[in-house]
């Protein structure tokens, strides 16, 4: 067990510094290409990451878990059968998925432009889809690779080529695309082409780091698999059918994001075009779908770690038949999870106009953008946990289904709600179609297990009520620090913004601590920290 909890720990701290570092390098990224310019690489990021997915999301947890099960029977040539047919397979469906993005790069840029007086044409962004799709020779590959390793617990891999794949990615990005803009006085458009191709250079540096771990644990392997039992005749098309029932439910897990992202790529134009924005919707999807969806996504990284601790733990209690272990996890992981999305994104609502000016630059309808949809951090984190709680009790073909019947409210929704609301107008169809999703999820949560908690629901109000006395304090301050100057410059909204988030900070934790409501959730360690501090 303490293997397990070390092997999430190590994959979740890889994970969360892999995604730290996706959204760091956006700040810097920005000033050198300009506002103007950061949508068209926006326009590449959202069909890429949808095969990116495809790819990443599902098959190293499917591999890992196929190759655990047989291992754990003494089957070791199982998982290197799969691992030698898997090879060939990723490479196939990687060049597949390549030549895929590739040709339809044209088609996907022809309906995302639908007015001439867009800033971009339909050759600037099918040109950057094209440059991204060469990471997809590469990644389908990798992720096989890293759930073989995962599989015999060497979780280390995964979590090392992760970061270095970013780091790698980072410093092509941001070098590149200053020597195009700054030193050679080249086009934007050029130093995003080479921003976009950095994905691939990026994949090519994880491979490297998993290649010094195969060498490193080949003899390991090869000892494993002198030592093999047979568990029966598997034959290579069995493999894949379980492999497949992995997989698919995890897919769409790490799909929801992109596909709701895609729905307003390609509706979110044609909308603002026929009421007369044609000029300004380029800009103001590339503030939704990656300016402020880059800040809002922060809060929910918590969720993605709780989706990975959690689906072993529901998982054992479910088979186990221990209901009131289960209960209690779902109760406090529930809890947890609200206790800190809940002001996390009610206080980037309130600051926007700071944190956009700190981040990126003072632009008032940036700002507003950010406030409107830091809320919907709070679903993305529901709809996270109840997904993995949905696979921990294996119920994982209701993710897809309530996934797909979000994704048809936002598809119905979009259009008419953004000639009605412009920008809001996304917004909203994106929390209906996520609310949508998470009561389907929620309610076969409910129905299977019998699941009712009176605890959750006061624990909620509670953390509501801390969260207005919050909002109202920082509120507050903000405007006396307003009222004494405006920040015209970043270091001075830098100030005022670590000012009203320690303020926002010291009484919601004091507030939590004194009700004892932050002892309770957060353990026995926080309890013998708020014990020093006369807090019982």
């Amino acid at each position: 067990m303490s293997s397990l909890m070390k092997g999430t720990a190590i994959l979740t701290i890889g994970l969360f510094l892999s995604k730290v570092l996706g959204l760091i390098y956006l700040f810097p990224f920005y000033s050198i290409v300009g506002k103007e310019n950061i949508g068209l690489y926006q326009y590449a990021y959202i069909p890429y990451n949808i095969m990116l997915s495809v790819a990443i999301s599902g098959l190293p947890l499917a591999v890992s878990k196929f190759v655990s099960k047989y291992n754990s029977l003494g089957d070791y040539e199982a998982g290197r059968r799969l691992f030698k047919s898997g090879v060939l397979v990723m490479i196939v469906t990687g060049f597949i998925a390549f030549l895929i993005l590739n040709l339809m790069a044209t088609p996907i840029a022809s309906v995302v432009i639908n007015d001439k007086e867009q800033i971009y044409n339909v050759e600037q962004i099918a040109s950057v889809i094209r440059w991204v799709s060469f990471a997809l020779l590469v990644v389908p590959f990798m992720s096989l690779v890293r759930g073989f390793f995962q599989g015999h617990d060497h979780y280390m891999p995964t979590s090392v080529s992760q970061l270095v794949e970013q780091i790698v990615r980072i410093i092509v990005l941001l070098g590149g695309s200053f020597i195009v803009v700054v030193l050679f006085k080249g086009t934007p458009g050029t130093a995003i082409k080479f921003a976009v191709f950095a994905a691939f250079v990026g994949a090519l540096g994880g491979l490297v780091v998993l290649y010094y771990y195969w060498r490193k644990l080949k003899p390991e392997f090869n000892q494993l698999l002198a030592t093999s039992v047979s568990t029966g005749e598997l034959s290579t098309k069995n493999i894949y059918k379980e492999i497949l029932q992995y997989s698919i439910p995890i897919v769409f897990v790490g799909l929801s994001n992109p596909l709701f992202q895609l729905v307003d790529m390609l509706t979110f134009n044609r909308a603002m075009n026929e009421i007369g924005l044609a000029k300004v919707t380029d800009t103001y999807l590339s503030m939704l779908n990656l300016l402020t969806h880059k800040i809002v996504i922060i809060p929910v990284m918590l969720a993605t770690g709780f989706s990975m601790a959690l689906i072993p733990t529901i998982t054992k209690y479910y088979t186990l038949g221990d209901f009131n272990g289960l209960k209690g996890a779902m109760n406090k992981t529930y809890q947890v999870l609200l206790f800190i999305t809940i002001p996390a994104s009610i206080g980037i609502m309130i600051l926007a106009p700071d944190v956009y000016h700190v981040l990126y630059e003072k632009d008032d309808m940036g700002a507003l953008v950010l406030a409107h949809y830091a809320p919907a951090a709070i679903l993305f984190a529901l709809f996270s946990v109840t997904a993995a709680i949905l696979q921990g009790i294996d119920y994982q073909k209701w993710i897809i289904f309530s996934l797909l019947t979000g994704l048809l409210v936002k598809l119905m929704l979009n259009e008419p709600l953004i000639k009605l609301f412009e920008v809001d107008g996304a917004i909203l169809a994106t929390v209906i179609g996520y609310i949508v999703t998470i009561v389907i999820n929620i309610l076969v949560i409910h129905k299977v297990l019998q699941y009712r908690s009176k605890l959750v629901f006061r624990r909620v109000i509670l953390i509501c009520i801390l969260t207005i006395v919050m909002a109202i304090s920082v509120i507050l301050v903000n405007k006396g620090l307003y009222l004494i100057a405006e920040p015209t410059s970043k270091l001075l909204a830098l100030v005022y913004l670590l000012i009203c988030i320690g303020v926002g900070a010291g009484i919601y934790g004091y507030a939590s601590f004194r009700l004892g409501l932050a002892q309770k959730l957060l353990g026995e360690r926080i309890s013998k920290i708020a014990g020093k501090f006369g807090f019982k």
